[in-house]
């Protein structure tokens, strides 16, 4: 890696169903074409911003996205194809990305995790070795499955608590209303797990242990474990995001996650407005967003060298850190 700070840009390519399902608008997006939205749209954009930057990141995709005959389908896959041949990683975010999979029994987390992993390496052409649970709630038979499909890492620990107490508020105002979120509580004892990269335990995945996976942990500032993760860093103020950016330099490694939907804009890709009214980002112009990733990427260009996750597992895996 060299003497450089180490940066990993991550992109979660949720689709729009899943902000309905977090928000309870329902399991069906109100018009067909808003199904690959996300990845229609904001991938061509991130890999446009991430070539002029000298990025090469990870792009997590949804299986079930990949497949079937339909046109969206088919788009996906070519896009997937395009990330790729651009020089960037893919991971497995699960077959559907389902809130409560740690949750499930080890039969379906298997499936799920087994279908995404043939759905996503088909189209990419090459197998893959990471994985990023939904809602960041990973379980020990998550890294058991994975595991078993020879991958180099998970990066799914998000030890912020302020973004718990967040979601919680969330999900509780909504109860209050009569609706039911489709989003669950993480594990709370994943918010003391390390926040630097560490090899956790086979049985509780937010402690150090001596699974074969390495655990990247999705970034949090030292001290008050802010949330350093995109949806923060591109709607907050200037000052607000160079203090964080200043406060990440004490990191060995920043793992940066985006969504796609950092890249979307509520009037340019016709995202509904019950869905914009619930969602703080966007509410915020694309263009606006751009600008604030842009800088964020010229901030830290001067002092990161930008990897994709498999990279800094293969080193974690190696050395025993990073």
């Amino acid at each position: 890696m060299g003497a450089r700070r180490t940066a990993c840009l991550s992109v979660d390519l949720d689709p729009l169903s899943c902000y309905y399902r977090i928000h309870a608008l329902g399991d069906r997006l109100p018009a067909p074409s808003l199904a690959d939205v996300v990845i229609r749209r904001s991938v061509p954009r991130f890999l446009e911003v991430f070539a002029r930057h000298g990025v090469r990141g990870t792009f997590f995709l949804v299986g079930g996205d990949l497949v079937g005959g339909t046109l969206a389908a088919e788009t996906a896959r070519a896009l997937v194809r395009e990330i790729v041949a651009a020089g960037h990683e893919v991971g497995n975010h699960s077959f559907s990305h389902r809130y409560d999979m740690a949750r499930l029994p080890r039969g379906v987390v298997d499936e799920e995790i087994r279908r995404a992993d043939a759905a996503i390496a088909d189209a990419a052409g090459a197998p893959l070795v990471g994985f990023r649970a939904p809602g960041y709630d990973v379980s020990a038979d998550m890294l058991d499955a994975i595991a078993g499909l020879g991958y180099l890492y998970d990066s799914s620990i998000f030890p912020a608590p302020g973004y718990y107490v967040a979601k919680a508020a969330v999900m509780a105002g909504l109860a209050l209303t009569g609706r039911k979120s489709g989003a669950v509580m993480t594990n709370p004892r994943a918010l003391f797990a390390p926040a630097d990269p560490y090899r956790p335990s086979a049985t509780r995945p937010w402690r150090r242990g001596q699974s074969t996976v390495v655990e990247l942990p999705v970034a949090v500032t030292p001290g008050l474990r802010l949330p350093a993760i995109g949806t923060n860093l591109l709607l907050f103020p200037t000052p607000i995001r160079a203090a964080w950016l200043e406060s990440m330099r004490a990191r060995p490694l920043f793992n940066l996650e985006l969504h796609g939907i950092d890249l979307c804009d509520a009037d340019e890709d016709s995202i509904p407005a019950e869905l914009v009214a619930r969602q703080p980002d966007l509410r915020a112009t694309l263009a606006a967003k751009r600008r604030a990733l842009e800088a964020t990427l010229d901030r830290l260009a001067s002092e990161y060298r930008f990897v994709p996750l498999r990279e800094v597992a293969t080193e974690v895996q190696r050395e025993g850190k990073l």
